[in-house]
């Protein structure tokens, strides 16, 4: 199965991508009625796993039910970690615990995520739980992974202060995070068809999580110097295709947002 040929169960396990033992998978609906809704991503190469944005403490159990389908919890590598919101990366202790994964995040927030860190976590592994944070320059770094590597690609203020994307090569998915981001609550994992009807659902969220147009337009002009065939972001409905993904950047590198829109009414 290819890019953009999307298939579910009842757990919403959506195939992003498999061929030759590579594969990409999207999480949409593991927990519901607990918050905003949130997607949680595996990446498989082989005998090599990482997940991007795993989510909060709810999300622990069910994902890591899904990934026992799919791997053994050893063959954990990395979990990639967009920023530093509880609904990315609280779970963070357990998979620490878990697993012998390494973390990888903003060298901005690295120096943050041992505060989750329970006592028993802390007094478990001592200074070994900071040799497992891999803290990432603000330029980003591609991080070997399996037979390729995970891109990790700067998307600083969108969100976030320090804030990363993940871009998969293989695949050609960008795992961007709460750029893209949708409010919608049924079937966040089926792709974008209707983009103007779609706006409704996104600009709200970004007008208010982004911190700028200028932030926004050096974000879209990077990503065009990618070869992205599916941009997914963590919440709501992915962007297939070359047209779909244009219309997305088109709209916000032209969007008023974040600081545009304060004036001394807002205090």
């Amino acid at each position: 199965m290819g890019i953009g040929q999307a298939s579910h169960n009842q757990n919403d396990a959506r195939i992003l991508y498999d061929k030759d033992g590579h594969q990409c998978i999207s999480f949409t609906h593991l927990v519901e009625g607990h918050g905003i809704q949130a997607n949680q991503f595996l990446i498989i190469d082989g005998t090599h796993a990482a997940l991007i944005d795993p989510g909060g403490d709810l999300t622990y159990t069910p994902l890591n039910i899904e990934l026992g389908k799919r791997v053994k919890l050893s063959q954990l590598d990395y979990i990639f970690a967009s920023h530093q919101d509880p609904d990315i990366i609280a779970s963070l202790p357990r998979w620490m615990m878990h697993t012998r994964c390494n973390v990888v995040t903003s060298r901005l927030w690295s120096r943050f995520l041992p505060h989750l860190a329970s006592t028993f976590v802390t007094n478990t592994f001592g200074n070994n739980l900071d040799e497992r944070i891999i803290g990432l320059p603000d330029k980003g770094a591609k991080i070997d992974f399996g037979r390729s590597y995970i891109q990790a690609v700067p998307a600083h203020f969108l969100h976030s202060v320090g804030n990363f994307q993940f871009y998969d090569p293989v695949s050609k998915v960008l795992f961007s995070g709460d750029m893209g981001a949708s409010i919608i609550d049924d079937n966040a994992g089926d792709a974008v068809k209707d983009f103007d009807e779609h706006i409704r659902h996104m600009k709200g969220f970004h007008q208010r999580y982004m911190a700028s147009n200028k932030a926004c337009r050096i974000w879209a002009n990077r990503v065009r110097r990618l070869d992205v065939d599916m941009l997914v972001p963590q919440h709501g409905s992915p962007f297939v295709g070359t047209k779909m993904i244009n219309r997305f950047l088109d709209w916000i590198s032209e969007l008023s947002c974040g600081i545009d829109l304060m004036d001394e009414s807002e205090f």
